[in-house]
């Protein structure tokens, strides 16, 4: 019960700090609450007692900073090519790329495709090498009106 109150914690500040925000966060910030959140919820299933805490505490620090990492190392031509896959891409079928600039490679899947009352959303994994490092981070983005795709975690 304390874990999950941590989360709800952590995503209502991270919510609230977001939204105090004059302009949109960052690639690297937003990387790092979704991949906080999500290693939170992931360390929070293992173990029980204090060792669960344990747990979900290094979920939270260890997802956090993989998803900046990946958030981080994102260019504009990155994140169109994302995009690009979220839009065009069949559910589980990867989008890679290779950017020169940065020398790293990306790949983009789509994993499910569903629709909610605002309209199409898609779960998506996104695999970057990063220093000879693969790292992995998994999110939802939706279409929004003008066409679009805004990452909600």
């Amino acid at each position: 019960m304390k874990i999950r109150h941590f989360l709800q914690t952590a995503l209502i500040s991270a919510a609230l700090i977001l939204s105090g925000c004059q302009t949109a966060p960052s690639s690297e910030d937003t990387g790092q609450i979704v991949g906080g959140v999500i290693g939170g919820i992931l360390g929070s299933q293992i173990g029980g007692g204090r060792g669960k805490t344990a747990a979900t505490i290094a979920g939270v620090l260890v997802g956090a900073y993989i998803g900046g990492n990946i958030g981080r190392s994102m260019d504009a031509n990155d994140k169109r090519q994302a995009y690009g896959a979220l839009e065009n891409n069949q559910t589980n079928q990867p989008s890679s790329w290779h950017n020169p600039d940065s020398n790293r490679d990306y790949s983009v899947t789509p994993t499910r495709t569903y629709k909610t009352a605002d309209g199409p959303c898609r779960d998506y994994t996104t695999e970057v090498m990063i220093d000879g490092k693969r790292e992995v981070a998994k999110g939802t983005a939706c279409r929004e009106p003008n066409g679009s795709w805004r990452v909600v975690n």
